[in-house]
């Protein structure tokens, strides 16, 4: 491991070399190529500095919906075992678990929040320009379930 320059030091020079040697001096797509480049640094800096601590609280979120497990402590067998663990919610409610009561309000926390962490790493700005806040849809209907308005 580096001192320095830090992975922030070397994406922010990186960062700054496109953006103002190279935007400036470009024109139509290749323009348009440089700062979609210049974002993705921005992304990857983002998720670097805040893995960790989405992992964790997504893991959290887990460990309440589906019962404590032990995080490893290895950040890609982490990230492999929220894959596994998201996988298992799905399953949950693919079944209709969380159709409705305390356990749909549960998944629909844990998804607001685990949504809001993933789009502050890939556009924060839309957080920014999101004032109504996102909103809990209705249940979906369900042919031949007891309720369904369409029966």
């Amino acid at each position: 491991m580096q001192d320095r320059p830090t992975r922030h030091e070397l994406l922010d020079a990186v960062l700054r070399f496109i953006e103002e040697e190279l935007v400036p001096d470009l024109e139509g797509r290749l323009k348009f190529l440089a700062r979609v480049s210049a974002n993705v640094l921005r992304i990857v800096d983002r998720e670097i500095e805040n893995e960790s601590a989405h992992l964790a609280r997504e893991w959290a979120g887990l460990d309440g919906l589906l019962g404590p497990e032990a995080m490893p402590a290895d950040p890609a067998a982490a990230r492999e075992a929220v894959t596994r663990r998201s996988g298992a919610l799905c399953d949950r409610i693919r079944t209709g678990e969380a159709d409705a009561g305390p356990f749909r309000e549960a998944v629909m926390g844990h998804l607001r929040e685990t949504i809001r962490e993933k789009v502050s790493v890939s556009d924060p700005g839309i957080l920014e320009r999101d004032e109504g806040g996102m909103q809990s849809p209705s249940p979906p209907s369900r042919p031949g379930r007891a309720g369904n308005r369409d029966e």
